[in-house]
């Protein structure tokens, strides 16, 4: 490990790189040193507006070289960067904004209304470069960055990572890197950047990208094949619902895509009859990696691996498969998986209670389920939580049946997931009226205005009662299986329902 703090260890690739080009944007070609050039450019224009160690520092940026440098140069001053993902509802914004936010910094002219103060990459980036040496004031134990989860709890929760735990992350040090990162980093010649650089997954990439000797493309939209033909584009971040069509869209009309070396699942588990069906059309290019916002990277599946696995996890990486009671339970035998991670989070900020839950005796509870076979692969069986993924990011089930059961017409609000060709997974509700039938129109804008359009219901049914569980409760199972069975069947209705019912989806 550095004495100096994070990030001195991307500097020091910065600085390694010289005149390689490290970021492509369009018809720039930015090298290493010119990156370095701008971190420093940044990183002074920050401490001129007196932004320091303890600051909070919403990054509200596109894809860019910019972007890059600002998010850098925000560790370089020891503030707490805080990634601001595109696209917030305007509540959960304000959220993300009143979590101790000192500034925001912009690629647009102005900020948001609600910015406590708003600093533009123009203004940043005009400060003199004296080609000096960096001064990094960042300190162990302060937070270094904030990670935001989907938020579709309607106050997204901050993971809250310190500076000893970025500095001890292997991602950026390329002789701590496990077998499985290894053989991904030599396929990393031109990895596309997309979406945001405040993704944990996007960026994480992008410096084992820095480390491996490789260039990073912007390609904003990632429309596949053709980001990757344009690009000739060698490894990409891919969600499952966008691995299946590109998957289908070489079936139908095959692009070439004789550049591509490596294509990161992320988000959601990865079927093994899909997985089969990628690397039969694509070759041998699938990489499907587990870990979480709180964790980091917790193991990955190379091409070579065998499906259904996600590998194994490296050895700097504790994993403990648990039952209900805590116990470590033996091989085979499928439980919550536990994890310890050396760059994982210390909680979440400003939120004890959810930390308390979560964080546990220096391990983070998954509320995943998996196994571990007798080689030591893992396998992924489940959630423990009830949560929905669509297009990747997670999404809880109970804030959105909160929302419904707000309105006057809802007594009783019940939503469930089930797969999706189109967005992974889909939420799907239930709601047992209090009176008349709801307008069901008016539940979605509900929804949509409180929690963002991912979080719409696709279906909602209309219940006279919910089916119950011999405990007693309602019985989401029977509710997720009859979605499936009008899916795939004839419509029968959800299961439980008496003489006379009704049940009516909404329609998109």
């Amino acid at each position: 490990m550095q004495d100096d703090p994070y990030p001195r260890p991307v500097l020091d690739l910065l600085v390694a790189a010289g005149n390689r080009t490290v970021f492509e944007h369009g018809a720039r070609a930015v090298t290493g040193e010119r990156m370095l050039g701008l971190v420093r450019r940044i990183a002074a224009g920050l401490r001129a507006a007196a932004i320091g160690p303890g600051d909070g520092v919403a990054m509200m940026l596109g894809v860019n070289p910019e972007a890059f440098a600002a998010m850098i140069a925000g560790h370089v001053v020891g503030a707490r960067v805080v990634g601001v993902r595109p696209g917030l509802p305007d509540g959960q914004l304000r959220h993300v904004l009143d979590q101790d936010v000192t500034a925001v910094v912009t690629d647009a002219a102005t900020g948001p209304e609600h910015a406590p103060r708003t600093l533009t990459i123009a203004e940043l980036s005009a400060t003199p470069d004296d080609g000096g040496p960096l001064h990094l004031s960042g300190r162990p134990h302060d937070v270094a960055r904030l990670l935001h989860t989907s938020g579709s709890t309607g106050t997204p929760k901050a993971c809250a990572q310190t500076y000893a735990a970025l500095n001890a992350a292997w991602t950026a040090r390329p002789e701590a890197w496990p077998p499985a990162i290894r053989e991904l980093a030599s396929r990393l010649q031109r990895y596309l950047v997309f979406g945001s650089l405040s993704s944990q997954v996007m960026m994480e990439y992008g410096v084992l990208t820095l480390a491996a000797g490789g260039t990073m493309v912007v390609a904003d939209p990632p429309v596949f094949p053709e980001a990757i033909t344009r690009h000739r584009a060698s490894a990409s971040v891919i969600t499952v619902p966008r691995l299946h069509k590109l998957v289908t869209a070489q079936r139908r009309d095959p692009a070439d895509l004789s550049s591509l070396r490596a294509l990161m699942v992320s988000g959601s588990p990865l079927e093994a009859s899909r997985l089969r069906e990628a690397l039969d059309v694509l070759g041998p290019v699938v990489f499907h990696g587990y870990g979480q916002t709180e964790t980091g990277t917790i193991s990955m599946a190379t091409p070579s691996d065998v499906p259904p696995s996600v590998g194994f996890p490296p050895e700097v990486i504790d994993v403990e498969v648990r039952d209900a009671d805590g116990r470590p339970v033996p091989a085979g035998v499928d439980g919550e998986l536990y994890v310890r991670t050396p760059a994982q989070a210390s909680g979440y900020w400003a939120e004890p209670a959810e930390t308390a839950d979560v964080f546990v005796d220096g391990w983070v509870r998954t509320r995943d389920l998996g196994h571990f076979d007798e080689d030591g692969r893992l396998y992924l069986a489940g959630r423990a939580r009830d949560v929905i993924i669509v297009n990747a990011d997670l999404h809880y089930a109970g804030p959105i049946e909160r929302v419904l059961a707000s309105s006057s017409d809802i007594a009783e609000a019940y939503v469930v997931g089930t797969p999706d060709e189109d967005t992974g997974e889909a939420v799907h509700a239930f709601v047992v009226p209090a009176a008349k039938t709801p307008d069901l129109a008016s539940l979605r804008t509900l929804v949509r205005e409180q929690l963002g359009d991912a979080c719409v219901p696709v279906t909602i049914t209309v219940l006279d009662e919910a089916p119950l569980a011999p405990s007693g409760k309602p019985d989401k199972r029977l509710l997720a299986a009859a979605i499936s069975q009008a899916e795939n069947g004839p419509p029968s209705g959800p299961p439980g329902r008496r003489p006379g019912d009704t049940a009516t989806p909404s329609t998109q």
